[in-house]
């Protein structure tokens, strides 16, 4: 009942808005929440198009949150025709008007060159502006970059650091970047416990990467007690969560499992 009543106050909000009567209330928060409604589908039938329109005129009223939610949509073609160009100028108004999320997904775009030339330069002072604001994945973004050396002087000690602030932030891939790093000993000191530890985070974050690197620990005895149990289970997450190699990985595992219980007989 109580999500009625607000998806009703934002309705009378938008018909007050429309009418130009001075209410005190932002008009333009007031689009911006509604489009999350229909988005979400909360209270209403989920309708992406309903949501791009009010979302335009969140954004064509100044509201950089409603440009980058907009963004998303001629991102991945939601409600709207896909147009990676469309989504970059709405990320760069978003990101002009203060909001961190339109800097981090312009980003990506510059990264993947899509709607613009690649350049990982671009994406990585935009991943920086981003990171500096307090926005995790943003930090994890540019602990990729300082990990492989794109755009940046490659640097392990700077990507562990990115990425234990990308953890902090709660970014589920921060755990999984930082995990790698330990595993491998790059910038941090090798520590298959320590990378255990993160993946384990990762993968209960729902990470499927995450699942599978942890899997792999169970399987070799690394950093953790070798149990092929475990890691079967493990790697059955990880394949439900869409890594493919975790489902050979599965199979691999439940084959050395019957083949000790044959033996065990």
């Amino acid at each position: 009942m109580k999500k009625t009543f607000l998806l009703l106050g934002l309705l009378v909000s938008v018909a007050s808005a429309d009418s130009g009567n001075g209410a005190v209330f932002d008009s333009a928060v007031v689009y911006r929440n509604l489009g999350e409604l229909y988005y979400n589908g909360e209270e209403t039938k989920q309708d992406y198009s309903k949501a791009a329109q009010l979302w335009q005129k969140a954004c064509d009223l100044g509201d950089a949150i409603g440009c980058n939610k907009l963004g998303v949509l001629y991102h991945y073609g939601q409600g709207v025709r896909q147009d990676y160009s469309k989504a970059a100028q709405l990320y760069q108004k978003a990101c002009n008007g203060g909001d961190v999320g339109g800097c981090r997904n312009l980003g990506i775009l510059y990264y993947n060159g899509n709607g613009v030339r690649q350049d990982y330069y671009k994406a990585a002072q935009l991943w920086q502006k981003a990171c500096d604001s307090g926005d995790a994945d943003g930090c994890n973004n540019l602990g990729v970059l300082y990990e492989n050396g794109q755009g940046v002087r490659q640097d392990y000690s700077k990507a562990a650091q990115l990425y234990q602030k990308a953890s902090e932030g709660g970014s589920v891939n921060g755990y999984l970047g930082l995990g790698t790093l330990y595993y491998n000993g790059q910038g941090v000191r090798q520590d298959y416990y320590k990378a255990a530890q993160l993946w384990q985070k990762a993968c209960d974050g729902g990470n499927a990467e995450g699942c599978r690197n942890l899997g792999v620990l169970y399987t070799n005895g690394n950093g953790v007690r070798q149990d092929y149990y475990k890691a079967a289970q493990i790697f059955q997450k990880a394949c439900e969560g869409g890594s493919k190699y975790s489902c050979e990985f599965y199979k691999k595992v439940l084959t050395k499992i019957n083949s000790q219980e044959n033996l065990d007989y």
